[in-house]
């Protein structure tokens, strides 16, 4: 392995397992094989825990991390022996054409990269589900979109994470009363103030 993929890592992993463990609940709750994850640069725990994974970013750093796919593997498997996991990077803004299969993946990530749901949800299958938390207001733009349901929340306590179903109604309630539209959150570029605050959201494409 590169000494830059492994500094890499280590940046990236700097809370030692904790996206790991986020994406194990998540496959736990929602299940799935097939990944895409937009603007990941080099996380690459989503393939501690799903078979088939497909990262896209535009970032140099993230192509020559990618580049390395030996190093890439290891890293993998020292996590959980998973060394054929498939692994896919496309060097690529994802709000662009990607060459993708519509309605082709599993889970649809959105982490801290923007309005991800708004460009890539066509690759996502009816039925699938869009793992996305409040940053950039991607949540709040999901929220607004009819080819999505809230299906779940994502909560954290004491390092672990649980993906819960009750009383899904009292959440994406704003704290300031406000005719929330996509073009506000495009102009805002940041999350919306809500009434409960969990670590991320579960929709499911319902159409």
């Amino acid at each position: 392995m590169k000494s830059s993929t492994r500094q890499l890592w280590e940046q990236q992993d700097r809370h030692k397992g904790e996206r790991k463990r986020l994406f194990t609940a998540v496959r736990a709750a929602v299940g799935g094989q097939t990944v895409l994850y937009p603007g990941s640069f080099v996380d690459v725990a989503a393939s501690f825990a799903y078979p088939s994974v497909t990262y896209v970013d535009v970032d140099q750093r993230a192509s020559r991390f990618f580049g390395d796919i030996d190093g890439v593997r290891e890293i993998i498997a020292s996590e959980n022996g998973a060394a054929n996991a498939r692994i896919e990077f496309i060097h690529a803004d994802y709000r662009e054409d990607l060459g993708l299969v519509n309605r082709s993946f599993d889970l649809l990530i959105s982490l801290y990269a923007g309005l991800v749901s708004e460009h890539c949800t066509q690759y996502l299958k009816d039925g699938a589900h869009l793992l996305v938390n409040p940053s950039h207001g991607d949540a709040a733009m999901a929220s607004l979109d009819p080819r999505y349901e809230l299906a779940a929340v994502v909560n954290s306590r004491s390092g672990s994470y649980q993906v819960s179903t009750d009383s899904l109604d009292t959440y994406l309630q704003p704290k300031k009363e406000t005719s929330l539209t996509p073009d506000l959150i495009r102009d805002r570029q940041r999350g919306i103030a809500y009434t409960k605050s969990p670590v991320a959201y579960l929709f499911r494409r319902i159409t």
